[in-house]
């Protein structure tokens, strides 16, 4: 995106046109503070498919071993790492199995680390659990990133 403007316009638009069918990650979309990483993750099917705790904890579960980030399950947003909300973050929107998730500035989720190979890894081990991912990023991050690369499942 060439800038702010642009990025929130693109935001608008898909979330109007596909508001079930997109799920975000995103500075703007904070973890429960009080709820661990794992409650935070298995809210979602407890709340969208009524499903029941130990049911959804268990989703919760396979998807932080899934993405390698398990010994956080029991931290609480403010005691977490910023790639360790990242994946938070991630994991609670995988979680839905929505057909698109969309990463929203991921230098913003990821200060202190070179987030592109970061974000390609962890989508990596996470690929049997996603269908489509997008990163929006501003123009000038371009760079950063390596030629296209095809995340959705097959």
């Amino acid at each position: 995106m060439a800038d702010a403007a642009q990025r929130l316009a693109f935001l608008a638009a898909h979330s109007a046109i596909a508001r079930d069918d997109i799920a975000l990650v995103s500075p703007d979309m904070p973890l429960r503070a009080n709820l661990s990483v794992l409650d935070n993750i298995a809210l979602i099917p407890q709340y969208r498919a009524n499903l029941a705790y130990d049911k959804a904890a268990d989703q919760a579960w396979d998807l932080l071993v899934a993405a390698g980030h398990q010994d956080c399950f029991a931290k609480r947003d403010p005691d977490l790492s910023h790639a360790e909300r990242c994946v938070a973050k991630l994991l609670r929107a995988a979680i839905g199995q929505p057909p698109i998730i969309l990463i929203d500035r991921p230098a913003m989720l990821l200060p202190d680390t070179h987030y592109p190979p970061f974000l390609f890894a962890l989508l990596e081990k996470l690929a049997e659990h996603l269908n489509d991912c997008w990163i929006v990023d501003y123009q000038w991050n371009q760079p950063l990133y390596p030629a296209p690369h095809n995340l959705t499942r097959p």
